[in-house]
């Protein structure tokens, strides 16, 4: 490679890291150091006036109180109802948001966690959880599996 390409290639590499920087800096000063949150969504096999019957929500996504917005809604082809749920305050974006996940302080997980448990108890009237761990080894691979395994019904699938 010539002087000139190199130099070209330098510059490129450049520029494309202060974009990135400046979208993560921009994306993170935004109101109160977030941002407005998703709607999180789950479809509950059962009719709507047996999700919230005269308005009241299911106990978990209750629990949360006015923290969140919920909406609820008959899902596409009669197929149960669609509820939502989001964050009334802004949520961490940019370097923060990964930093809150990894440290266990995301503030969307109880809103994703509450749209699983209450899916759970109206379809099958109780919240199934594992019997025991995975693993009970002390090791540091144990350790890692016991806190996945606690965080994954904020985060997903484990």
């Amino acid at each position: 490679m010539n002087g000139k390409a190199l130099a070209l290639s330098g510059l490129a590499a450049g520029g494309g890291a202060v974009v990135v920087i400046r979208r993560w800096r921009g994306a993170s000063r935004g109101a109160a150091g977030g941002r407005r949150d998703r709607w999180h969504t789950v479809t509950i096999n059962r009719p709507p006036d047996e999700v919230a019957p005269n308005g009241r929500l299911p106990e978990p996504l209750a629990k949360l109180g006015g923290t969140v917005e919920v909406q609820a809604r008959p899902a596409p082809g009669d197929r149960g109802t669609e509820v939502a749920a989001r964050l009334r305050d802004p949520v961490p974006s940019g370097p923060g948001e990964a930093a809150a996940r990894f440290k266990g302080q995301d503030p969307r997980g109880p809103v994703r966690r509450a749209l699983r448990d209450s899916r759970a108890l109206l379809e099958r009237g109780e919240v199934l959880s594992p019997d025991k761990p995975p693993t009970t080894h002390p090791g540091p691979g144990g350790k890692l599996i016991a806190a996945l395994a606690g965080r994954a019904r904020e985060e997903g699938g484990l």
